[in-house]
């Protein structure tokens, strides 16, 4: 039988809230067997692409981006250790968003066919699996409430809050903050901003006393005041886990 291995951050999300059997934590580590490495920039998915993949990510983190006719990029939402981009792609003939790497990553790609098979054998284990590609909705729900009725300096702390609670659930989070590979040009991306109005929210919320991004790691120096400041409320990221299993 596949042993589980302790080091999967899907299977640490999974089992803060679900004590996974032998046989579900065997078929969970089976997922895990396509695994390899993909450099920054390499495209995991393309828009567009048919047959695409899902992928388990354990190493480095990715965004998943929308392409203009003009060129223009928009990024939808990053990835991090722990997350299975693509869960509900697998489902479409084409890809309507595209996954790019955003450092170098490890990520196990995970075909239809193994997925299905997988939720046939572990019924238990797919509503916890489904759970996570639920919360990725509630995430995006919520990541159009932040483009368009926070400021620009609220959408920055809001996303930074975001990231920080989801990189605690697999313990990728420090004491006072987190590494963070993200470019102030990513940022603007995904906040609907300009490099410059990034720049300039960091250095607000900085200047304020409330956060600090520089050289790669994000510090909260006054949590309390930033959530405050961001209208923060953890409960759409459901971190009580799945009610019903």
């Amino acid at each position: 039988m596949t042993v589980m291995f302790p080091s999967s951050p899907l299977a640490r999300k999974i089992e803060a809230f679900v004590a996974l059997s032998e046989d579900e934590s065997a078929v969970l580590a089976g997922l895990h067997q396509r695994s390899r490495c993909f450099e920054a920039g390499r495209d995991l998915v393309r828009q567009g692409q048919s047959g695409q993949s899902a992928f388990i990510l354990a190493e480095g983190w990715s965004c998943t981006y929308k392409l203009l006719r003009n060129g223009a990029r928009h990024i939808v939402d990053f990835q991090i250790p722990g997350d299975f981009p693509g869960l509900r792609g697998v489902l479409y003939r084409k890809a309507n968003h595209g996954m790019s790497p955003v450092t170098r990553v490890r990520a196990s790609e995970v075909l239809r066919e193994e997925l299905l098979a997988a939720f046939v054998g572990t019924p238990r284990l797919a509503v916890a699996i489904l759970w996570a590609g639920a919360r990725d909705e509630a995430l995006l729900v919520e990541h159009l409430v932040r483009l368009g009725k926070r400021s620009a300096a609220q959408r920055t702390a809001h996303l930074f809050l975001e990231l920080g609670a989801r990189l605690r659930l697999v313990g990728l989070h420090g004491a006072d903050g987190f590494a963070c590979p993200l470019t102030q040009y990513l940022l603007a991306d995904a906040l609907g901003l300009s490099a410059i109005h990034v720049n300039r929210s960091l250095r607000l919320l900085r200047e304020g006393g409330m956060m600090t991004f520089q050289n790669g790691y994000v510090r909260f120096d006054d949590f309390d005041r930033l959530v405050a400041f961001a209208d923060f409320d953890t409960a759409y990221l459901h971190l009580g886990g799945p009610p019903m299993i």
